[in-house]
C-alpha cells in the first residue's frame, strides 16, 4: 500500500529525499571547501548545520506547498516557488547563526555558501527528473505526430503530449510563417509546411494535430497531402476554455462548413433583445438552434411550441433558462396557439415547425400538406390578430421548381405569407438549403454507417445539395428577419453545392477507412431530384448583405388562395390540386427520374 502513488506517499518520499539530499550536499560543500580533507574540528557542529538547514527547508517547502507538487506536472513556476523557498530558509538560517553563533561555530561559511547552490541544483534535479524521463519516451504513446500550425495554443499541445495527457509523440512542427521556421517550441524544431510530405515519410509520422484557423478549403487540401503520405489520424485543437486544451477530430463539418463574413451581430441583437419571442418546432435542429441564439441575444421571454415530448423536454434541459416557458402543443391545434397568443402576446414568431423528411412526406400526402399547410396558416393568422410585430416563415429550397410534397407544401407557405393582408404585422419568410448535423441530414447517417463498417449508401452519383452550419444559418435567418419589410422572401447565399458522393468519400477517408468501405449507389427516392435551387432565376435581387438575397414576390389573391387551399384539404388526389397552386411542381415518377 505504501508504493501507490498518492498524495501521502508522494510527501512522505519527497520528506526523507530531501533530508538526505541536504546532509549530502552539505558535506559536499564542507568537502569542497577544504578540499575533501575536513578537520574534525569542523565536524564536531556539522549535525547541527545540517539540521537546522534541512528543517527550515522543509518548513518553508510546506508553506509553499512544494510537497503538494505533482512530478509530472512540475514546471517553471513551481521552480520558481522552490527557489524563494529554498532562498528564503538560507536567509533565515543566516539570521539565526547571527543570532546564536555559538550553537554552529566552527563553520565555515563559504561551505553553507556553496551548500546553497548545491542543494537547490540537486532538489530541483530531484523533482525535474521523472518529467525528464517520462517525456523522452516512458509514456505509452499512440503513434508519432506533426504539429501543423503555430499559434498560442501549440506550447500547451507540446507540453501535453510530452507529459503524456495526448497520446501522441511531437516529432516536429510545421509552419507557413517564414520567421519562425527552424526555430524551437518546447524543444520541439519548426520546419516549412511545404516539407511536410518529406517529413511524414522519414519520420514514420502517422498522426497529425492542427493549429490555428483554416478555411474549409485550406483545410481539406491540407488533409489530402497528409493522407497521400500515411498520416491516418488528423486531429484539431478544440478551446474549451482558454486554459483547456483539447483535441478532437476533423468532423465533415469543418471542411463543408461555409462561414458567411458579413453577419451582423448588432443587427440581430437589436432585433432580439428585451423581446417576447414564440418558436414554432422549437425542439427540431434549426428550432433549437433559433431558441440558442434567440436568448443568447437578450430576449425578454422564450416561448418554446413543440409537439413532440422527448423533443420539448430535452430543449428545455439544454436551454436550462428561467426566460423559457414549454408549450406541448401543435400548430394545427388553432384553438391551443391562440391561448399562447393571447397570453404571451409575442412581439416575434418564428415558425419552424414542419415535416420536411421527403419520402416520408411522400408516403404520406394528406399528413404533410395539412401539416405544412394548415400549420403555416394558423402560426400568420394568429399572429395577424393578435399583433405580433414579425413573423419569420422558416422556408426550403425544396420549394424552388418543387419535385414533392415537401417542397410543394413548403412553396404554398410562401404564397400565404406573400399575399395575406397583414396589418401591422410584418410576414417574410426565408429560405435556405441543407444544414450541417440536422436530423434529417446526410452526414449522421453516413458517420452511423461507417462506424457499423458500411457500405455507405448514396442515392445518386450525380446528386448534389447545398450546405451549411446550423448556427450560421440560424444568424441569417434572424439577420434577414431583423432587416425585412414585410412581404419578402429573403434566399440565404448557401455557396457551392458538394456532391453526396465527394461527402461520403471525404467522410470515409475521415475516418480512415478508405480501403475498407465501399460505397453503394440504390437509387433516387421518391420525390427526391438530383439538385436543389435556391434562385429562380436572375430576377432576384441583392441586399446589403452579401450572404442574403429577396426574391420578386409572386402575386396570388388571398382569397383565390384561400379557397384553392380549402380545396386541397378535401381534393382525393392532393398532388393534382397542388399542382393547380403551385404550378411549376412537378412529382417525380416512381423511377426518381427527376433531374429537373
Amino acid at each position: 500500500m505504501l508504493i501507490r502513488p498518492t498524495l501521502y506517499t508522494r510527501v512522505i518520499f519527497f520528506i526523507l529525499a530531501d533530508w538526505i539530499l541536504g546532509f549530502l550536499t552539505l558535506y559536499l560543500s564542507y568537502s569542497l571547501r577544504f578540499n575533501f580533507a575536513v578537520p574534525p574540528a569542523f565536524l564536531e557542529k556539522f549535525g547541527y548545520v545540517a539540521v537546522v538547514l534541512v528543517v527550515l527547508k522543509m518548513i518553508l517547502f510546506f508553506v509553499f506547498k512544494i510537497y503538494y507538487k505533482s512530478w509530472r506536472f512540475f514546471g517553471l513556476k513551481d521552480l520558481q516557488q522552490l527557489i524563494v523557498a529554498h532562498t528564503i530558509a538560507y536567509i533565515i538560517f543566516g539570521v539565526i547563526f547571527l543570532l546564536f553563533d555559538d550553537w554552529f561555530n566552527p563553520m565555515p561559511r563559504s561551505a553553507v555558501i556553496m551548500d546553497f547552490f548545491l542543494s537547490l541544483m540537486f532538489l530541483s534535479m530531484l523533482r525535474i527528473l521523472k518529467r525528464v524521463v517520462t517525456e523522452k519516451g516512458e509514456h505509452s504513446y499512440s503513434g508519432k505526430a506533426v504539429i501543423v500550425g503555430v499559434d498560442s495554443t501549440t506550447p500547451s499541445i507540446i507540453k501535453n503530449a510530452l507529459s503524456g495527457d495526448i497520446p501522441y509523440y511531437p516529432e516536429c512542427v510545421v509552419s507557413q510563417k517564414e520567421d519562425i521556421v527552424g526555430s524551437y517550441i518546447e524543444n520541439i524544431k519548426v520546419y516549412p509546411q511545404q516539407n511536410l510530405e518529406e517529413l511524414c515519410q522519414n519520420q514514420e509520422i502517422d498522426t497529425a494535430i492542427i493549429c490555428g484557423e483554416y478555411e474549409p478549403k485550406e483545410l481539406d487540401t491540407l488533409i489530402e497531402r497528409l493522407n497521400s503520405c500515411g498520416v491516418c489520424r488528423v486531429k484539431r485543437v478544440s478551446l474549451i476554455s482558454d486554459k483547456d486544451d483539447r483535441l478532437k477530430d476533423i468532423d465533415i463539418e469543418d471542411l463543408l462548413a461555409r462561414k458567411p463574413k458579413d453577419l451582423d451581430i448588432e443587427v440581430i441583437e437589436s432585433f432580439i433583445s428585451d423581446k417576447t419571442v414564440l418558436v414554432t418546432g422549437a425542439g427540431g435542429s434549426i428550432g433549437s438552434e433559433i431558441c440558442k441564439q434567440v436568448l443568447e441575444f437578450g430576449a425578454k421571454r422564450l416561448i418554446l411550441v413543440e409537439n413532440s415530448e422527448f423533443n420539448l423536454y430535452r430543449l428545455c434541459e439544454n436551454l436550462n433558462s428561467s426566460k423559457i416557458v414549454p408549450k406541448l402543443i401543435s400548430i394545427t391545434d388553432k384553438e391551443a396557439l391562440a391561448e399562447v397568443m393571447d397570453e404571451y402576446r409575442p412581439d416575434i414568431v418564428v415558425h419552424a415547425a414542419a415535416y420536411k423528411h421527403v419520402p416520408l412526406c411522400e408516403a404520406n400526402i394528406k399528413s404533410a400538406v395539412y401539416n405544412n399547410i394548415a400549420g403555416v396558416m394558423n402560426v400568420i393568422d394568429l399572429s395577424i390578430e393578435y399583433g405580433v410585430k414579425k413573423v419569420v416563415n422558416i422556408s426550403s429550397d425544396k420549394a424552388v421548381r418543387p419535385t414533392n410534397v415537401m417542397g410543394a407544401t413548403k412553396r404554398v407557405g410562401e404564397l400565404y405569407c406573400q399575399n395575406i393582408q397583414s396589418k401591422d404585422t410584418e410576414i417574410v419568410s426565408v429560405r435556405f438549403g441543407n444544414v450541417l448535423g440536422s436530423s434529417g441530414s446526410v452526414v449522421p447517417k453516413f458517420k452511423a454507417q461507417i462506424e457499423a463498417g458500411g457500405p455507405v449508401t448514396v442515392t445518386h452519383p450525380d446528386i448534389t445539395r447545398y450546405f451549411m452550419l446550423i448556427p450560421e444559418a440560424c444568424r441569417l435567418v434572424l439577420q434577414a428577419a431583423a432587416m425585412a419589410k414585410g412581404g419578402e422572401l429573403f434566399i440565404l447565399d448557401m455557396g457551392e453545392p458538394v456532391k453526396i458522393v465527394d461527402l461520403a468519400k471525404k467522410m470515409i477517408r475521415l475516418y480512415g477507412k478508405e480501403s475498407e468501405i465501399e460505397i453503394v449507389f440504390t437509387g433516387l427516392r421518391a420525390g427526391e431530384k438530383l439538385y436543389e435551387e435556391l434562385l429562380i432565376d436572375e430576377a432576384e435581387c441583392k441586399t446589403k448583405y452579401d450572404s442574403i438575397f429577396v426574391a420578386k414576390a409572386t402575386e396570388y389573391h388571398i382569397d383565390e388562395l384561400k379557397e384553392d387551399i380549402k380545396g386541397l384539404f378535401c381534393a382525393k388526389d392532393p398532388k393534382e390540386y397542388l399542382k393547380k397552386i403551385v404550378p411549376e411542381y412537378k412529382p417525380a415518377n416512381s423511377e426518381g427520374n427527376n433531374n429537373a
